[in-house]
């Protein structure tokens, strides 16, 4: 049995995701995002740290999973991302959580069966696998995601069964 935090890191907004997993069962527990409506680079830093502290803090997680910096073509972004991430990675670290990282693709891959896939598909996913009655907003799922995904691949959890997922309910 395990609580997992997973973090979809942004410097605007950055989604989390917490589900408990007990054997092959995952339960959703909580999701949402942190806001970030400051102009200044350094105070949006300051909020996602002091906003995963307090998830870390009402949780209280086994395992804090964040997905991994990928290249885009605006080095900026990149940047930006990278220090939205390491806010979230310390304010882990500081509460002594592991840490632990997955890249976007294969992120995909495991919760749709697609590397390829579109937000809208992750999102629908994560709502089946969860038995959410609505989909969860985007960062959030994503956030969501990337636990699911340290779930199977650390724990071998079996996402995909015959009773859980019927052929057409696959986008």
């Amino acid at each position: 049995m395990a609580i997992i935090l997973g973090i979809d890191p942004g410097s605007r907004m950055t989604g989390y995701g917490v589900i408990h997993q007990a054997g092959d069962q995952l339960t959703y527990l909580g999701s949402g995002c942190i806001r970030t409506n400051t102009p200044k680079l350094s105070a949006r830093l300051k909020l996602i740290y002091s906003g995963v502290s307090e998830i870390i803090t009402q949780f209280s997680p086994d395992d804090f999973v964040i997905e991994q910096v990928f290249m885009a073509k605006n080095p900026n972004a990149v940047l930006k991302l990278g220090q939205a991430r390491g806010a979230a990675i310390v304010a882990a670290v500081n509460l002594n959580m592991p840490v632990f990282e997955y890249a976007a693709r294969k992120v995909k891959q495991i919760v749709t069966g697609t590397g390829c896939a579109e937000k809208i598909q992750v999102q629908h996913m994560v709502s089946i696998l969860l038995k959410l009655s609505s989909n969860p907003q985007v960062d959030a799922a994503d956030a969501l995601a990337i636990a699911i995904t340290h779930c199977h691949v650390s724990k071998k959890t079996v996402l995909f069964d015959s009773k859980l997922l019927p052929l057409d309910s696959a986008l």
